[in-house]
């Protein structure tokens, strides 16, 4: 039986950054998964969607913005299989990256499903056939997690998908229904719409994408009903049935009943995490509302030598955090100085087009914690560079401390908001503030002189607004 300092099953975005860690550190490790490695993230989640994304984005400035730069462009029209293919093959490639970063790292790889055996020995399993026993000193758990289910929408797989099936269809859905309207359900409502699908959004709570700013959420929407994608907050589906090739859905909104009928039904509400059938009870790890209940410093389970990381110990379920909680983990295992996650300080990023990304506090959260607060906003609509590329939707709006001037909070929707959040994830975890932003020169003509500008005028202090 081999013997491992750490062994990690589960090869995300969580366990395999830890695996390579562990490696630099000198830990013999190894890493075990079913699938090719990177998890969701890299194989079904983040990086093929941008590439998904970034295909609506070129097709949809093509076919109704070309003109607005002088290219004139006649017949635009798209191969839909090409567009997933390329997804496909940029998923591949990618993962095969990891492979190698793996090896390089001298981690051990083992394809199989792991199971724990007891507190140190994972059995590995192909086709519910035992291959392998290892043993480990210490276990890292990183099983991921999937989309949450309801009985009232009956996933097939075929009429009623996940954001799985929705990155393999080989043609638009003349109408969709997307149900639920976070980041995932958000991404995909324009995709779809781009690409010619008649896209319905319903989302129970009152805003789309509400974990973020209410006045982000509510921007976005307006941009997305003058796209032509209907949204019905405050409902929620009651029903979904497939009759003859469609589905058929009773909604209520605040009481009020309807019908919808949709080719497709993408079901978007959320994510549980992974914990059948990986042995927990065999070690007495806890398990508490289906996520694994750690220590979020050392990421300890009530079982002294296993550990766990990433979407199966709950939210926020972002690969992001995954990586930095199995970095703060293993170097905790090597007896490192820990550098806890700040889970206050996380970046949400989701790529539609206008895209969004927010750190910190919104500013309905600010006041509810009872901090007084300088709010700063700068348009798009006020930026040179904005106006030269031609992306003048959304704004920058940062929340600061009034008292002490640091940031609390920052939102932005727009063009390539996802990179520009950045700066302001830096300045928060350097405990920044309004004055050491826009006293910090940026290059013009940028998109980030807008955070710049938004800083300053948050005191009164703004130039081109």
């Amino acid at each position: 039986m081999k013997k491992y300092d750490i062994a990690i099953i589960g090869g995300g975005p969580g366990g395999y950054v830890a695996a390579i860690r562990a490696g630099q550190l000198g830990l013999k490790t190894a890493v075990i998964d079913k699938d090719n490695l990177g998890g969701v993230c890299l194989n079904w989640g983040c990086i093929p969607t941008k590439s998904l994304l970034k295909n609506a984005e070129v097709y949809d400035i093509v076919k109704n913005h070309s003109s607005e730069f002088g290219v004139n462009v006649e017949g635009v029209s798209f191969d839909f299989p090409k567009v997933i293919k390329r997804s496909r093959d940029i998923s591949d490639r990618i993962t095969k990256n990891v492979e190698m970063l793996i090896k390089k790292n001298k981690v051990d790889r083992y394809r199989g499903f792991g199971k724990l055996k007891g507190k140190n020995e994972i059995e590995i399993f192909e086709n519910e056939k035992l291959i392998e026993t290892i043993s480990a000193t210490n276990i890292i758990i990183s099983t991921g997690a999937r989309p949450r289910m309801i009985p009232h929408i009956p996933v097939d797989k075929n009429r009623i998908i996940t954001s799985t099936e929705a990155m393999l269809l080989q043609e638009p859905p003349k109408e969709l229904v997307v149900v639920g309207a976070g980041a995932i359900g958000i991404e995909f409502s324009y995709f779809y719409n781009v690409f010619g699908s008649k896209v319905t959004i319903i989302e129970m709570l009152d805003n789309i994408l509400p974990v973020e700013d209410k006045e982000v959420s509510q921007t976005l929407e307006k941009i997305f009903k003058k796209r032509g994608i209907e949204i019905l907050t405050k409902s929620v589906v009651e029903k979904a049935e497939v009759k003859n090739d469609r589905v058929f859905l009773t909604i209520s909104t605040e009481g009020k009943k309807r019908e919808l009928y949709a080719d497709v039904v993408l079901n978007s509400i959320g994510v549980t995490g992974n914990v059948e059938n990986i042995g927990l009870e065999k070690a007495g790890v806890t398990i508490e509302k289906n996520n694994i209940k750690v220590d979020k410093r050392t990421y300890k389970t009530n079982a002294d030598n296993i550990y766990a990381i990433g979407d199966v110990i709950g939210a926020p379920w972002l690969a992001h955090v995954a990586s930095a909680e199995g970095i703060a983990c293993v170097e905790g295992i090597k007896g490192l100085e820990i550098h806890p996650v700040d889970y206050s300080s996380i970046p949400g990023c989701t790529y539609c087009q206008p895209q969004v990304a927010s750190i910190g506090m919104t500013e309905e959260k600010a006041r509810e914690a009872g901090y007084e607060t300088k709010i700063g906003k700068f348009p798009f609509m006020a930026s040179g560079k904005a106006f030269a590329v031609g992306e003048r939707d959304g704004f920058v709006k940062l929340i600061f401390d009034a008292k002490c001037g640091e940031l609390l909070g920052a939102h932005i929707i727009g063009a390539d908001a996802t990179e520009l959040i950045a700066e302001l994830c830096m300045v928060k975890t350097l405990e920044g503030t309004g004055h050491s932003i826009f006293k910090t020169i940026h290059a013009h003509p940028t998109l980030s002189e807008s955070i710049m500008e938004a800083a300053a005028n948050a005191y009164g202090e703004a130039i081109h607004i």
